[in-house]
């Protein structure tokens, strides 16, 4: 009798251990902890670089470009593409997502719906001043710019484009995909629970680097709770493809280290934007991960140029 309970045992623990992989893998009954509206507090940025970039003309223009930034990144990666698209005479707004580039403290205590609903405010104001919007986002940004496109395309709000660069809809996708980008993250949901972050830090570097790659400001290290938040939201994000109808110009580098490039070729085929262009590019000989393409010296120019093309495209088509 006491060996057939301690084989019940081991088979109760086997089944609650089995159960808690697939509850930490599969992320089922998921919810963000904080979904209520936050804004920016640009006063507590950590670095006058971190702040939202806004450039309009003194003469009203009918055409604005809003830039999403990514994740945990700032509105920095902008620069020079801002600057150029102000030069060629498109208002340009990088607005600086709540919880970012302030403190690690604030960014604790936010989650992926607080910020698409900040950009989604954001976006529906200059919609409200301008004929013509066009959203850019990179990374965790193009995500971002993905569910604004999947929500606003078919309605009176929609965009003129939207520019999904480097963006993420699957992160691991063992049974439908067979594609993987961290297997370990199958324990982060585990791992939240006993530990929140890991080797987390502010990243506030005063020189170029590698092709411009150590102008990045914002935080490094893990927050598995917000990293969990947005694996999350890309599975929706993923789903909800179809809906994008809106003008399209998706780009990612071959080579990316941090999304995988088996994501471009699923956001090219599950969207139904009515002008899709898709430009993939090679990165070589730089040591940096190839990802915020917009921020790098030797693809900032012809990338900002291609997309200052595609918005001509739309614009006077």
């Amino acid at each position: 009798m006491i060996e057939n309970l301690g084989l019940v045992i081991i088979i109760i623990v086997f089944i609650v251990l089995v159960a808690l992989i697939l509850w930490s893998a599969s992320l089922i009954f998921y919810k963000d902890k904080n979904t209520y509206d936050i804004e920016s507090d640009e006063s507590k940025v950590f670095s006058p670089k971190c702040k939202s970039i806004i450039l309009k003309h003194e003469k009203a223009t009918d055409t604005a470009v809003l830039m999403v930034h990514g994740f945990p990144s700032t509105p920095n990666v902008y620069e020079y593409s801002a600057n150029s698209f102000f030069e060629h005479g498109y208002d340009s707004y990088a607005f600086l997502l709540p919880g970012f580039g302030t403190s690690i403290d604030d960014f604790k205590k936010t989650y992926f719906t607080q910020w698409f609903n900040f950009i989604c405010r954001k976006f529906e104001d200059l919609k409200s001043q301008y004929d013509n919007v066009v959203i850019v986002g990179i990374s965790m940004g193009g995500a971002l710019t993905l569910k604004l496109g999947e929500k606003y395309s078919n309605t009176e709000k929609a965009p003129l484009a939207i520019i999904p660069i480097s963006a993420p809809v699957i992160f691991n996708s063992l049974i439908k995909d067979r594609k993987i980008t961290k297997f370990n993250f199958y324990f982060a949901r585990i791992v939240s629970i006993l530990k929140k972050n890991l080797k987390v830090s502010i990243c506030n570097r005063d020189e170029d680097g590698e092709d411009g790659s150590l102008r990045w400001i914002g935080y490094s290290g893990t927050f598995l709770q917000q990293s969990l938040s947005l694996v999350y939201a890309e599975k929706t994000i993923r789903k909800e493809l179809y809906k994008i109808t809106c003008p399209m110009f998706l780009i990612q580098n071959v080579n990316d280290k941090t999304v995988p490039y088996f994501n471009f070729p699923v956001i090219a085929k599950e969207n139904n934007s009515k002008f899709f262009r898709a430009k993939s590019i090679k990165m070589d000989g730089f040591k940096h991960t190839k990802h915020v393409l917009l921020l790098y010296f030797s693809t900032q120019e012809e990338l900002t140029d291609d997309i200052i093309e595609f918005i001509e495209g739309r614009l006077y088509e």
